[in-house]
Formats: C-alpha cells, structure tokens, sequence
C-alpha cells in the first residue's frame, strides 16, 4: 500500500479501506481515524476562518469544511498555513454563490494569517523619506514590508468581516482595497485607497517608488503606506540586485 493510497482512502469516505485493513475489527478503527483526521482538519480551518464559520454557521462550516479538506489536503504538517486555498476554492463552491462576498472576507482572513506568520522586518517612515531629494523620492527602490498585504475588494467584505470580529470603527468602511500590516507585532487592518495592491505589486517587482505610484492619488496611496507600516526599510531590507 502506497502512501498515495492510504491518503485517498483517508479523504474519500465512499472507498473502502485499503485491502490489508478490512478485517472488521481494523476496518472500524480505519473509518474512525478517516472521520478524525477530516473534523481535524475541519476545525483547524475553521479556527483559520472564523468570520466565515460566523456568516455560514457551525453545521455548514462543518459540511463545507470536509468537502474543502478532501479537495485540498494538507501539503505540510505546519497546519499554521493551512487553507491558503480556501478563499479562491470558495468562489467556485455553488451553495454560497448567494454570498458573493465570501470570499472576499476568506482572503481578508487569510492575508491577516500571513502577515502574523511573516517575517520581520523595520519599515520605512515618513521622516526617512522626508529626508531625500525629490530626485531621490522618486527613483528610490524600496519593497513591501514582509507582512504587508494588499487586496482589491468589489463587495463590502472588509465592512462583513469587522462586523463578524467586532471591530466597530471597521464596520462601515467599504473601501475598494484593503491593507492588512503588523506594527510593533500586531496584525492591523486598513481600509486603502485604489492604487495600493498595485503599488505594492510593482515595488515587489523593483519598480521604483516614482513610477510604482503612478498618477492616480499618489499622495493618497503613499501615505496609506506609510502610516500603515507597509514598506520596508531599505537600509535593512533591500531591494533585490
């Protein structure tokens, strides 16, 4: 029995056990540790995602829960990174077509996973760069903080989402991108402007800050950013050569 084998009898409840365990009694200890590893893995999402376990409730949590684990088994033991698939896997799962913005608070939750688990890094401050020429300003190479996140959002996810947390001052933003940080250690979520997760996307590309900000906003943008913690200090994390 290869171990392929073994995980997909795990995971797909209609296959029998493997051959060499049908006796009945190994058989019945089989299904009992197939049950065990899927609510496992189903708890430790939904400990992963609780605004969504709060919006859809524990009973279809659990049900979606299996059908996310057998489709998507775990890859590595760390079960602190488990789920990244989640909020795109949910786009496609028909029963909660009639909440469209559930996937967008997932990827809320699991940018906010990541930036816990990220490396750290000083960031960069409005002072450091009050300091530099404008000539300086603009052809400076500098990258995302390691815990920054930037997500484009259609639907009012971040508003959802701080309303299942209980962040109030939260709950009426509907912003059309979110930037999730993690000042002094702690994961904060910000409300951003258009313009952000774009940004952030060619600066992780070594545009320079100039040209990375664009035309549209960029006060607005590069000020989100700063304030937020979102860029690394150069001096201590450089861009790449």
């Amino acid at each position: 029995m290869t171990q392929g084998t073994f995980i997909q009898a795990v995971l797909i409840p209609d296959l029998p056990p493997p051959p060499q365990i049908r006796v009945t009694e190994a058989a019945t200890r089989f299904n009992v540790y197939r049950n065990n590893v899927v609510v496992s893995l189903t708890e430790a999402l939904q400990a992963a995602f609780p605004a969504i376990a709060q919006l859809v409730g524990p009973e279809f949590f659990a049900a979606m829960g299996g059908e996310f684990v057998r489709a998507h088994p775990p890859q590595t033991p760390v079960m602190a990174f488990y789920g990244a698939a989640f909020p795109n896997w949910l786009r496609g799962f028909a029963p909660v077509a009639a909440l469209p913005y559930l996937p967008e608070v997932a990827a809320i939750e699991q940018a906010r996973r990541e930036a816990y688990h990220a490396a750290d890094a000083p960031p960069l401050t409005g002072e450091q760069l009050a300091r530099l020429a404008p000539d300086a300003l603009v052809t400076l190479c500098v990258q995302p903080h390691p815990a920054a996140r930037a997500l484009r959002t259609v639907q009012p996810a971040l508003a959802v989402w701080a309303q299942c947390i209980g962040v109030p001052d939260l709950a009426r933003e509907t912003p059309p991108e979110v930037l999730i940080t993690r000042p002094a250690m702690a994961v904060q979520v910000h409300p951003a402007p258009a313009g952000t997760a774009s940004t952030l996307f060619a600066l992780a590309n070594g545009v320079p800050l100039g040209e990375a900000l664009g035309d549209v906003n960029p006060a607005h943008i590069l000020t989100c950013l700063l304030g937020a913690g979102a860029l690394a200090n150069p001096k201590v994390f450089p861009c790449p050569t």
